[in-house]
């Protein structure tokens, strides 16, 4: 039978991988890469440069899966369901053509694998459509917003009150109120506009890990404006953004 890694390697940078996903890495013949795009390039190099370091055990093969884009017209729960039926489809194919019975192959997945990441849901596709019979396991990474927290310096929780993890597409719907830290991914910029004019604290980063990691931390009425601008600006200089913040509302919100 087939064997399946996925594996969390962090939120990007070369030190951000475990021990544990660095020995299950070196243990795969062959590394499933999804091919964003030119524009998300570098997201695929970097996945390339941690099997140059660390699978220097045997020799493998890299085989790029070129991800097909969602639809953004429709409802966004429709789309996404589609979308991730093309990636499974594409998947199974490349699993089919490239892994022979008894070899392992790997998916590296930005952060960790059960955090806001479709490749354990493609894999259960794949797997219940009965187009290639294969086991899987998952290695736990480091997410983004571990790393936002120790850069920061804080603790993701204030003394005994939980964490809400929640997107900026549901941001933008609905403020959460009652929560005292509410930690966003997936922000495509409606989620931080919808906070002007409130009374809170946010920790912002983005490229966390990498060597092009910007922070910012302060008042929403010092920091919100700032951090619209300058994520606007490396967005466009780079061409995408990975960013992730926790706001901290006061307590007269």
């Amino acid at each position: 039978m087939k064997r399946i890694l996925v594996i969390g390697i962090g939120s990007g940078g070369m030190q951000l991988l475990t021990l544990q996903a660095i020995d299950a890495l070196r243990t795969a013949d062959v590394v499933f890469i999804f091919d964003k795009g030119e524009a998300k390039g570098d997201l695929a190099h970097l996945r390339k440069e941690i099997c140059a370091r660390y699978c220097t055990e045997k020799p493998y093969k890299v085989v790029e899966i070129a991800s097909p884009q969602r639809d953004p017209t429709g409802s966004y729960e429709a789309g996404v369901a589609a979308w991730h039926a093309e990636r499974a489809e594409l998947a199974a194919q490349a699993i089919c053509e490239n892994l022979a019975d008894k070899r392992t192959g790997a998916f590296l997945v930005w952060g960790d694998p059960a955090l806001y990441d479709s490749t354990l849901r493609i894999l259960e596709t794949i797997k219940s459509s009965a187009v290639v019979d294969f086991e899987y396991e998952v290695i736990p990474g480091i997410s983004s917003i571990q790393v936002l927290a120790a850069r920061h310096k804080i603790a993701l929780n204030t003394v005994g009150e939980p964490v809400l993890v929640t997107t900026g597409r549901k941001l933008a719907q609905s403020f959460p109120a009652g929560h005292a830290s509410i930690a966003v991914f997936l922000d495509n910029g409606d989620g931080l506009r919808s906070l002007a004019g409130r009374k809170a604290h946010i920790y912002w980063g983005a490229y966390l890990g990498t060597d092009d990691e910007v922070l910012v931390a302060g008042p929403l009425q010092d920091a919100l404006e700032r951090i619209l601008e300058l994520r606007g600006t490396l967005r466009r200089e780079k061409g995408w953004i990975f960013d992730v913040y926790l706001v901290r509302p006061l307590a007269d919100c």
